[in-house]
């Protein structure tokens, strides 16, 4: 059986993105311009930083009022109270403070640093994005608009760079997804040896993001990329089908 070859093409030249921007138009107009255009099967991922921006998810940190509980956690962990205070504000709750991060539950469901907010790649030092308030919702809409643009039939996810806590450097992340299964079930399959595979669930989504990011990068102005090649299953989903459930988890 011939080993399917996976491509991770870059959209250059998306214009710096504003609230009330298409994504979805963006990135179909951008991909001709490069020759590129999207096809069936095609897998778009769109970093959450310009998701973020074109749903207006900014906010300023010298507007911030700082409670208590956000000033004692900044004087332990060394950061200003007003940023504090996004991020308990984007947050179920606190799992742990340490020196200049905090590692909580988001509103979603991710346990993540700092709840995604973020300070990086915005014009304004006072400005900080948030995560989108439904990222399964905002893939959603730029897969719609794609396809009805192009007639193809394809996938979204919106990723995010996240830590890992047992292994060093970030990796990019599927935070919302749609038009596809986010998981590869591989359990009931038979190996290599003849066996049959009776634990092995593939991360697709998060594999995809990754694979991504080798294109996109942390700078450089290429926030989407299109991920050409990969097998995988339509349907309705949510990225809330990669959370380990608590009771598994165990970081909770």
């Amino acid at each position: 059986m011939p080993v399917s070859q996976v491509r991770a093409i870059p959209i250059t030249g998306l214009p710096e993105i504003v609230s009330g921007d298409d994504l979805g138009e963006l990135i179909v107009g951008q991909s001709v311009a490069n020759s590129e255009p999207v096809s069936d099967g095609d897998l778009i991922v769109v970093a959450q930083k310009i998701v973020s921006k074109s749903e207006g998810a900014v906010l300023s940190i010298s507007q911030q009022d700082p409670t208590s509980e956000a000033t004692k956690l900044a004087d332990e962990i060394g950061k200003d109270a007003r940023l504090v205070q996004i991020i308990l504000d984007q947050s179920r709750r606190v799992v742990r403070a340490v020196p200049g991060v905090l590692i909580v539950e988001t509103h979603h469901g991710f346990i993540c640093a700092n709840a995604g907010v973020d300070q990086s790649n915005i014009e304004d030092t006072d400005l900080v994005t948030t995560l989108p308030e439904d990222s399964d919702r905002s893939a959603q809409l730029i897969q719609e608009a794609v396809s009805d643009r192009t007639g193809c039939k394809i996938g979204v996810l919106v990723s995010d760079t996240f830590n890992r806590p047992w292994r060093e450097g970030s990796i990019n992340v599927a935070i919302g997804v749609a038009g596809f299964d986010p998981l590869h079930d591989l359990r009931g399959m038979i190996d290599d040896y003849d066996r049959e595979m009776t634990t092995s669930v593939v991360s697709l989504a998060d594999e995809v993001a990754s694979a991504a990011q080798l294109v996109m990068g942390e700078s450089g102005r290429v926030p989407a990329a299109i991920v050409r090649g990969v097998e995988w299953e339509p349907g309705d989903y949510a990225a809330g089908r990669l959370l380990r459930p608590a009771g598994r988890d165990l970081f909770r």
